[in-house]
């Protein structure tokens, strides 16, 4: 689990089946020594797995992710750039069909269209 230890949520606006939130990166986490040492940026596993934590925590269930119609990286994220997330899904049973981007101003950084199963 990467949440309040990678990343925390600055704030979450809700609705029904989406939800917007800031997030702010621990900039001496381990993983930025790692990725990379000159030049540190978020992991795109890191990415998608945030999408999963969030999603998880709106619907509060246990979820993974059964694939990725569409996963594009836009833009380097560094650890000082606090990100909006967006996530919103279409429930059809246990199946979520989820959009999901991460912007910073009006910029799209990260975008994610896949499907997640309930376990």
């Amino acid at each position: 689990m990467l949440m309040n230890d990678f990343y925390s949520i600055e704030y979450m606006l809700r609705e029904p089946n989406s939800a917007s939130c800031k997030v702010a990166f621990n900039t001496q986490h381990d993983i930025f020594k790692g990725h990379f040492p000159s030049q540190p940026v978020v992991p795109g596993v890191c990415m998608m797995q945030m999408v999963k934590e969030l999603l998880e925590q709106l619907i509060d269930k246990n979820l993974w992710m059964r694939d990725a119609g569409q996963v594009k990286f836009l833009q380097l994220i560094t650890p000082d750039v606090q990100p909006v997330v967006n996530i919103s899904w279409k429930q059809d049973g246990r199946a979520l069909n989820v959009n999901a981007s991460f912007k910073s101003d009006s910029s799209d950084l990260f975008k994610l269209t896949g499907n997640f199963e309930t376990k």
